[in-house]
C-alpha cells in the first residue's frame, strides 16, 4: 500500500495538495501546479529526497515528502517530513499511521537521527494525530517567508 511515488503519480499528487489547502490550511499565493509538478519530479528522483504514496487500485490516497536536511552538530542528520496529507475519505483508517511509520523507516535507512515535521498551529486535528505518535519533545518552528 505504501510505496515510493513514481513520475506517473505526479498528476494525482499535484491534485492531492488540495487536501492540504482545505481549511484550516490555505493555498499559498504563489501556488502553481506546473511548478509543483516540476518540483515533485526532482524530489522523486533525488538521492536525498523521497515522495511516499499510499495507493489503492493505482489511486493515491495519501502522500508525504521527505528531505534529508542539515547535519546538526548537536543532533546529527535531520530529515524533514513535509506535506503529509491523507484523502479526507481515508482519514482514521490507519493509512496516515502507515505512511508515518514508512517515513520513519526511510529516514532511519538514510542515516537520519531525527524526523522533523512543521505544522501550523491551526491544524488541531493533525496535531491530535501527531501527538498520538509521541513526538519527543514537541517544539515550535518559526518561519519567515522570503521574497
Amino acid at each position: 500500500m505504501i510505496r515510493a511515488a513514481t513520475p506517473a503519480d505526479i498528476p494525482q499528487l499535484v491534485a492531492a495538495y488540495d487536501w492540504l489547502f482545505a481549511p484550516p490550511g490555505t493555498k499559498p499565493a504563489h501556488w502553481d501546479p506546473a511548478v509543483a509538478a516540476d518540483r515533485l519530479t526532482r524530489v522523486i528522483a533525488g538521492p536525498s529526497t523521497a515522495v511516499l504514496a499510499a495507493a489503492e487500485d493505482d489511486q493515491v490516497i495519501a502522500f508525504c515528502t521527505l528531505y534529508l536536511d542539515i547535519e546538526s552538530v548537536r543532533f546529527g542528520q535531520r530529515c524533514w517530513l513535509e506535506d503529509l496529507a491523507v484523502s479526507p475519505t481515508q482519514r482514521s483508517t490507519g493509512v496516515g499511521t502507515a505512511l508515518l511509520k514508512t517515513a520513519h523507516q526511510w529516514a532511519t535507512d538514510h542515516g537520519a537521527t531525527h524526523l522533523e515535521l512543521d505544522s501550523a498551529n491551526t491544524r488541531t486535528d493533525a496535531h491530535r494525530f501527531y501527538n498520538r505518535h509521541h513526538p519527543s519533545p514537541p517544539s515550535t518552528v518559526f518561519s519567515w517567508p522570503l521574497a
